[in-house]
C-alpha cells in the first residue's frame, strides 16, 4: 500500500522576522533530502486542503478562533498572538489552515485504504496551541484536529497521539486531557519549554520528561520502557504523531543527542504496532525540527521507516 505526503505551497507563505527560527525554508529542505534519497519518487503527493471551521470547533474554543481571525493582519503588519514568538503576517493564517487541514485529509486517506501511512510536510507547527492560546509558534493544533476528525467522522474509540518533539506537547495535553478515547505518547527535555508536562500521569497521558543531553540509547530505553507497553495495552485503532526533529544533536533549539537513525527506529517501533493493532494506520505531521539538513535526513529517516525499508 501507498505513503502519501501531504503539503502545500501556501505553507511556505507563513515569514515572520527574518531572525525567527520557523523559516519556510524547513520544508524544502525536506523537499530536497527526499530528492536527494529517492524516497521522494515513492511518495503519493496530495495537496494539503484547507481546514473547516467545524474541525476547528472540535478542539479549539470558539473565542479563540475568532480571536486568532480578527487577528489576521491584512498587509505588511506583524502580529503577535501571544506576546512573544507566535506571529501572523498576511498570508500566514491561510499557510495555518493548511497545515490544520493536512492531519484531516492524512486521516481520510488511511481510513478509506488510499495510503497505508501519511506524512504531512507542512508548517506552521501545531502541538504547543492550546484549545484557547497559541503558543510556541503554533496557532491551530494540528495533529489534535486530525484526531478528533478521526474520532468524530469515522467513530474511532481509541487513538493514539505520539510526541517526540524535544518540547512538551502541552497544546495536544491540554486539549485531551480529559478524553480517554486518546491516549497520548510524549518525551521531551526537562526543565526546557514550555516547562509544563512533568508531572502529569494519567491512564491516557503517558509523559516522559528526559534531562538534558539525552542520547539515543536513553531515549530508546525510554520510549521501550513507557510508551510501548502502553500502546500495546490501549491496542490503538489509528496512530498519529506529532514529528518533531528538534532532539537531534546537531539542532541548537535543544541539548537532546538524537541521531537519524533514533527517529527511524522509533517509528519502526510504532509501525508494528500500527500493522498489530490499527491495520498499518498512521498519520504523521512536522512539528519542530530547525537544523535544516538534520531536519531533511531526519525526515527521511521517518518516512523510510514508513515505507518499511
Amino acid at each position: 500500500m501507498s505513503i502519501a505526503l501531504i503539503s502545500h505551497h501556501d505553507c511556505l507563505l507563513h515569514r515572520v522576522a527574518s531572525h525567527h527560527p520557523e523559516v519556510p525554508d524547513r520544508l524544502a529542505a525536506i523537499d530536497d533530502q527526499l530528492i536527494a534519497s529517492g524516497i521522494g519518487i515513492l511518495l503519493r503527493h496530495y495537496d494539503a486542503p484547507l481546514v473547516t471551521r467545524e474541525q476547528l470547533e472540535r478542539v479549539h474554543d470558539v473565542s479563540y478562533l475568532d480571536f486568532v481571525e480578527r487577528s489576521a493582519p491584512q498587509d505588511q503588519e506583524i502580529i503577535c498572538l501571544d506576546q512573544g514568538d507566535t506571529c501572523l503576517t498576511e498570508h500566514s493564517l491561510t499557510a495555518a489552515s493548511r497545515a490544520a487541514g493536512a492531519p484531516v485529509l492524512g486521516v481520510d486517506l488511511v481510513m478509506s485504504k488510499e495510503a497505508e501511512s501519511v506524512f504531512c510536510n507542512v508548517r506552521p507547527p501545531g502541538h504547543h496551541a492550546e484549545r484557547a492560546r497559541a503558543m510556541g509558534f503554533c496557532v491551530y493544533n494540528n495533529i489534535a484536529v486530525g484526531a478528533a476528525h478521526a474520532l468524530e467522522e469515522y467513530k474511532l474509540s481509541r487513538v493514539a497521539v505520539i510526541d517526540f518533539d524535544v518540547h512538551h506537547g502541552n497544546g495536544t495535553e491540554d486539549i485531551f486531557r480529559n478524553d480517554p478515547r486518546v491516549l497520548f505518547c510524549s518525551t521531551f527535555q526537562h526543565p526546557f519549554y514550555p516547562h509544563t508536562g512533568a508531572d502529569t500521569q494519567t491512564d491516557h497521558i503517558v509523559n516522559v520528561p528526559l534531562p538534558g543531553r539525552t542520547d539515543g540509547q536513553a531515549f530508546r530505553e525510554a520510549v521501550s520502557q513507557h510508551w510501548l507497553p502502553r500502546l500495546e495495552a490501549f491496542a490503538p485503532e489509528l496512530i498519529m504523531i506529532s514529528a518533531g526533529f528538534d532532539a537531534h544533536r546537531e539542532d541548537e533549539m535543544s541539548d537532546f543527542r538524537l541521531v537519524e537513525a533514533d527517529y527511524g527506529w522509533v517509528t519502526t517501533e510504532l509501525k508494528k504496532i500500527a500493522k498489530r493493532h490499527a491495520q498499518g494506520r498512521i498519520v504523521s505531521s512536522l512539528e519542530g525540527g530547525y537544523s535544516l539538513s538534520a531536519l531533511g535526513r531526519s525526515v527521511v529517516a521517518h518516512i523510510d521507516a514508513l515505507i518499511g525499508h
